[in-house]
């Protein structure tokens, strides 16, 4: 089956918006991602909603190779959101014909924090915009039970869940948990792999995700029995940041491996 595969923007980190897309595109991808908020404080970002030359050499360079935008991130909920503070991000990822936007939540009220994503989904409803939940375990969605609580209780028509296969294996989650998600919450899913052994501490577990992950198939994650319980027409977002191996390799050469890796893996997979 034909599958619609997305460059993250953690898998080539560093890379402007332009030059990404030019990667993306010699590498095979059909989307990429983008980060226009951090991830966080003094965090990689590239705010093209503050640089519109950036802006336009980004329009340009999809307009050259032909890759799309398919996620923005990140939009973190927080005790101090205000959902009107991010209308720009909103203008933007329309512009840019974004289908997504990534979710994060650290607000330590739950009842807030369901207002504040419903408040978030209300508003990007008509950019065209999903707001995608996004569960890791050293945040106030710390896992896929949690995440479904908010969006059921948000009930918004283009609300949904980001499964990350690292988030989800670090977090205790079963693949049994993932067939019984509904369909329209599931926009796309990120694919990477890791060491079998889980680590404990929070601080490792933040470094493992955003800066050594594994090429999907090399690690112990339960990478089959994760993906056969997802929809067989998800786009996948290739997310395998790793410092080390793009210092060697170099960010081209990197995104291939990883997007070469995902595609064996899955098709591995299919009938």
């Amino acid at each position: 089956m034909a599958r619609d595969y997305s460059l993250s923007h953690l898998t080539t980190e560093g890379l402007r918006p332009p030059e990404m897309l030019e990667v993306a595109a010699r590498t095979g991808y059909h989307h990429a991602g983008l980060r226009l908020l951090p991830a966080a404080p003094g965090g990689l970002a590239f705010p093209l909603m503050e640089e519109p030359a950036l802006r336009r050499d980004t329009l340009a360079a999809m307009a050259d190779t032909g890759v799309t935008i398919f996620d923005l991130e990140m939009i973190r909920l927080d005790a101090r959101f205000q959902v009107d503070d991010y209308l720009a991000f909103f203008e933007v990822g329309a512009e840019l014909g974004a289908r997504v936007i990534l979710v994060a939540a650290d607000d330590p009220d739950p009842g807030r924090l369901v207002a504040s994503y419903a408040a978030l989904c209300e508003a990007a409803r008509p950019f065209g915009l999903t707001c995608d939940l996004e569960f890791m375990p050293w945040t106030r969605v710390p896992d896929l039970a949690t995440a479904q609580h908010i969006v059921a209780q948000a009930k918004q028509p283009n609300s949904g869940i980001i499964v990350d296969a690292l988030h989800f294996d670090r977090s205790g989650g079963r693949p049994v948990q993932l067939a019984e998600l509904p369909r329209d919450w599931l926009h796309y899913a990120q694919l990477c792999d890791g060491p079998a052994q889980r680590p404990v501490e929070e601080a490792e577990l933040i470094h493992a995700a955003r800066t050594e992950r594994w090429l999907p198939g090399e690690g112990g994650i339960d990478l089959a029995g994760f993906w056969r319980e997802l929809p067989a027409d998800l786009p996948v977002s290739v997310e395998v940041p790793n410092q080390r191996r793009i210092a060697e390799l170099g960010h081209e050469r990197w995104a291939r491996e990883a997007l070469l890796a995902s595609q064996r893996l899955i098709e591995s997979l299919e009938p």
